[in-house]
């Protein structure tokens, strides 16, 4: 337990009860030093998430908890609603089959389902993974604006993951093509050896591509024609969770 965080908790609690409170009205209640609460207050404002109440030197709480709620929100009704098609595309293909959504420009793994077979592609909820190497983050790659991919690969850069990993931004670009008009991704060993998944975008209401799923498996277990065969599958589960939330082309 971390006092400091704790206390911040605190503060974030009391304000969320609709209270616009200073700095000697927020130590009192908490029983805690006006050092102590200026400073948790000064950080929480930096991020975004308490701010000051017009011209005073009261708080109220920031517009940060907004955005975390609406992810928060999201990435909740993602995981309900995807549920069953994600238990549906495992049972017709019987490989592992995850949920990730977009997250400050990578990929954050929020479900799975895993394949019963001994040798598998394993569950890896909670984890973040690169954009341009994995097929759930090319999936979402390839719908994202020019000038946001451009930003992505200038800050993130194109790291070597295997002998498969794309490096060049062309070439990169060119895959990306592909799958706009596959409407699925392949990672052919990209991020792994002896690895390939497909993967495919999930759009919200407002049309804008935020979350992804793949199916994934050993490479000797997904030739060319078994990759043609499920690369339309995961295709046709991802647009059916996209209608579920509301997109319409």
């Amino acid at each position: 337990m971390v006092n400091s965080v704790l206390k911040a908790i605190r503060i974030l609690e009391i304000l969320g009860k609709g209270k616009i409170l200073g700095i000697t009205e927020l130590s009192k209640e908490l029983d805690i030093p006006k050092s102590s609460t200026h400073n948790i207050l000064q950080t929480l404002e930096s991020e975004g998430f308490v701010e000051k109440s017009g011209d005073t030197f009261k708080y109220n709480l920031g517009t940060s908890l907004i955005e975390l709620g609406y992810r928060a929100q999201n990435d909740l009704a993602i995981c309900r609603i995807a549920g069953p098609y994600l238990n549906g595309l495992n049972r017709e293909t019987d490989e592992t089959v995850h949920l990730t959504v977009l997250d400050n420009d990578e990929v954050l793994y929020v479900g799975c389902v895993e394949s019963i077979k001994t040798v598998r592609a394993h569950a890896i909820i909670g984890l973040k993974a690169p954009l341009y190497c994995t097929s759930v983050g090319k999936a979402i790659l390839a719908y994202l604006s020019e000038d946001h991919i451009d930003r992505i690969i200038q800050e993130k850069g194109l790291e070597k993951r295997t002998e498969n990993t794309i490096i060049v931004k062309d070439k990169l670009i060119t895959d990306l093509e592909k799958t706009r008009e596959r409407g699925y991704s392949i990672d052919n060993m990209e991020i792994e050896d002896h690895l390939t998944c497909l993967g495919a975008p999930i759009m919200n209401g407002r049309g804008e591509v935020f979350a992804s799923i793949s199916i994934s498996g050993p490479t000797g277990r997904l030739p060319l024609d078994i990759v043609n065969k499920y690369g339309p599958l995961v295709k046709k589960v991802a647009d059916q969770i996209s209608r579920k939330l509301g997109f319409r082309k």
